[in-house]
């Protein structure tokens, strides 16, 4: 009130700089700007609960890395290597092109990893930071163990990590064929609808020209997930894009086994991860070549004589 009445005593040659000037363009809405999810994707979001209290409740999920209950020697580790990085957990499924799915030889990356988190409208700001700290304390923990440069970026990545609900289908697709222009409609499928038993998923991709050397990964994790499992798939999902791309039963303690007992990376996986970057085995490598070679890496790091 006090500043209108001050105009209306002004001098009427000054009154044009008070003229209201057009007010700016709003800035456009980000294309992942935070929606709230739907009612089936917070029902999706209450199952998660539900199985997690109950594996919990069985005593798995566990998050020790192993322990005294768990032993494992120098030929388990060789044992359950060979199984695990040099075959695929789906041999007969081609997920993108340029992928290729391990038939008894070694594949990993050669040049840096990149990793970007990208996040689906649905997912809550505060938990896109949690995931992001979360992927950026892994890739760190990943780079002293493999001894391979991996690293969080902003920019020119070349594995992207996508968190992502069940409304948010249409933005992920559009994102991948914006990084993939050649992706393949079953990689594009699986990714917009997957199946219920995915709560989440990887595919790393190699040229024709050097078909056991990555170049490319995408993973999808399931926003709906509890805060435990989206971490369990942060573990699982990019050490399994880095090259350990196979799951096991006869594996203890891991997190590369389908029994659930191990939420997080153990002391057995930690050691599988530095297997798989010795310069000793290189990408291409048959499992009966990389036998010796393999059993000498694994009595090394337990300390085991041959």
């Amino acid at each position: 009130m006090v500043s209108l009445l001050a105009l209306a005593n002004c001098d009427e040659t000054l009154t044009s700089s008070v003229v209201p000037q057009p007010r700016p363009t709003p800035a456009p809405v980000a294309a992942n700007a935070y929606v709230p999810p739907s009612a089936a994707s917070q029902d999706l979001a209450r199952f998660y609960q539900r199985v997690e209290r109950d594996l919990l409740v069985r005593g798995l999920l566990r998050t020790d890395g192993g322990g005294p209950d768990t032993p494992y020697d120098a030929d388990d580790l060789a044992r359950n290597f060979e199984a695990i990085a040099f075959y695929s957990e789906y041999p007969t499924q081609s997920v993108a092109v340029g992928s290729r799915q391990t038939d008894g030889q070694l594949s990993r990356w050669s040049g840096s990893v990149r990793i970007q988190t990208e996040f689906g409208p649905s997912v809550l700001p505060s938990a896109r930071q949690k995931d992001a700290d979360q992927v950026r304390s892994f890739a760190t923990r990943l780079a002293r163990l493999t001894d391979h440069p991996v690293s969080v970026v902003s920019r020119n990545a070349n594995f992207h990590v996508f968190f992502a609900g069940k409304d948010d289908s249409a933005y992920v697709v559009s994102r991948l064929k914006q990084l993939i222009p050649n992706i393949s409609q079953d990689s594009l499928n699986l990714v917009a609808n997957p199946r219920a038993n995915f709560d989440c998923l990887v595919f790393a991709s190699a040229t024709t020209s050097s078909p056991h050397r990555y170049v490319r990964a995408v993973s999808l994790i399931r926003a709906e997930l509890t805060d435990l499992g989206r971490q369990s798939c942060i573990h699982e999902e990019i050490a399994q894009g880095l090259g350990l791309s196979n799951d096991s039963p006869a594996a203890r303690p891991s997190i590369f086994n389908d029994d659930d007992e191990f939420a997080l990376l153990t002391s057995h996986d930690e050691k599988l991860l530095t297997m798989l970057y010795d310069p000793r085995l290189q990408p291409g490598v048959g499992v009966d070549e990389a036998r010796p070679i393999v059993r000498i890496i694994a009595h090394e790091l337990m300390g085991q004589s041959l």
